[in-house]
């Protein structure tokens, strides 16, 4: 019997962890294997993507679609975490010169691809340590900077000391780091006090259900191969599937574009979903004039 697999959009309220989310799942769903595609803080809310028995084995696809967030960062304390959790290290006065304009400037100076300094806090390991337990334990690691994308920073709200910010970012973007960065650019210590997951790649929370609603059937549970539309797309016939199922490479054929958009993702530099009659069979990369499957679903 054929393992059930559905890709879940789930809209994480503030308070309970990812994981809290993921074994809500699992108990609604009758099964263990449920992962997610990139976690939330406790007192973050918005989209969480979870997959599903065999599409957990799509997860590192996800990683490619930028997120969006609407954040709130408060101007006037640093805190160890970057975020609203941790002890203020710091305070400043925010002054009258700090002003949308100054803001929005500093925001635009954000945009494109730069290095991040991961924050204390935060799950990356050196030398075999989590960081956050390093830094609990009063050693906080010297983490390396690591190349991000900013691909969207544009100021919703300013109500001094309070900034609302919508950003658009590559996977593996601290938000948190983007609100301490920014208050040191502006001369004046800042932390990120609110956030919210609006978007991954194409999907929207608006779509998303509710961790409550979690079943099969419901909105937000898609087929591995729907939730892969932003893709490009090969079907395959009869003899192809028997083909990729043994690990052959087959003609390019006529692959068809993406069908929904996710901005910023070149479909060409894509890995290709290969289908028949809409079921997954197979993830596959372009190599030279063919297609070689690189995850293989189902080849019966």
């Amino acid at each position: 019997m054929t393992e059930p697999a559905a890709v879940l959009l789930v809209d994480k309220p503030g308070g309970p962890t990812s994981h809290d989310v993921v074994e809500v799942a699992r108990r609604a769903l009758g099964r263990r294997r449920v992962g997610h595609t990139g976690t939330l803080d406790p007192f973050a809310s918005g989209l969480l993507i979870l997959c599903v028995g065999r599409a957990t084995r799509l997860v590192e696809y996800f990683h490619l679609l930028p997120k969006s967030y609407e954040a709130g960062i408060v101007f006037g304390e640093a805190r160890d975490t970057d975020d609203r959790t941790g002890a203020v290290t710091a305070r400043g006065e925010v002054g009258p010169e700090l002003d949308a304009a100054r803001l929005e400037a500093a925001l635009a100076a954000s945009r494109g691809e730069s290095e991040q300094r991961p924050p204390d806090f935060s799950a990356r390991r050196k030398e075999g340590r989590r960081a956050h337990e390093a830094a609990r334990a009063g050693e906080p690691l010297a983490l390396e900077a690591r190349p991000v994308e900013v691909r969207t920073a544009r100021l919703l709200a300013w109500d001094p000391p309070h900034a609302r910010v919508l950003y658009e970012v590559s996977t593996g973007t601290y938000v948190r780091a983007l609100a301490r960065d920014l208050g040191q650019a502006l001369g004046c210590p800042a932390h990120l006090d609110a956030l919210r997951r609006t978007r991954i790649g194409p999907f929207d929370a608006g779509d998303a259900d509710r961790p409550a609603d979690i079943a099969w059937d419901a909105p937000g549970a898609l087929s591995p191969f729907a939730a892969l539309a932003w893709l490009p797309a090969r079907e395959l016939t009869a003899d192809e599937r028997t083909a990729i199922g043994y690990g052959q490479a087959i003609e390019c054929g006529r692959i068809d574009p993406p069908a929904t958009v996710a901005l910023g993702l070149e479909p060409d530099g894509l890995p290709v979903a290969l289908h028949e009659a809409g079921e997954l069979v197979a993830i596959g990369r372009r190599v030279d004039a063919g297609i070689r499957p690189e995850k293989v679903f189902d080849a019966s």
